[in-house]
């Protein structure tokens, strides 16, 4: 499959599930406006899908979070197939993606930086 395919299909999936998230996740489980749908990583033969799942905050949470998404992947998984006209309807994972907190972090320090270095003349 071109790897111009799979990009399409990423990105597809990647709004599809973040769309799912509302409908299929009850906002007394967890906070719904912390998680975020960074990525998907699809396998070539469309058989397999990693989500990888942004969550800000709620560090104790996640894992607890983490496993309740896991254990929704069927529903997730039926409305996809539902929706979404694929030769396979891949089977998701969803991992923990802390790229966005790193990112955060390398901003505060640079912005820390800047604001202790005096201005040149």
């Amino acid at each position: 499959m071109s790897v111009d395919r799979i990009t399409r299909v990423n990105e597809l999936l990647k709004r599809e599930i973040g769309d799912l998230l509302f409908r299929v996740m009850h906002a007394n489980e967890f906070d719904l406006a912390s998680v975020t749908i960074t990525r998907v990583s699809t396998s070539k033969d469309l058989r397999e899908a990693r989500v990888y799942v942004s969550i800000l905050g709620h560090e104790a949470e996640r894992p607890r979070m983490l496993a309740l998404l896991s254990r929704r992947r069927g529903e997730f998984q039926r409305r996809i197939n539902k929706d979404i006209t694929l030769k396979y309807t891949p089977r998701l994972t969803f991992e923990l993606d802390t790229s966005v907190e790193e990112g955060d972090h390398v901003l505060a320090v640079l912005a820390k930086l800047e604001a202790s270095t005096p201005a040149p003349q």
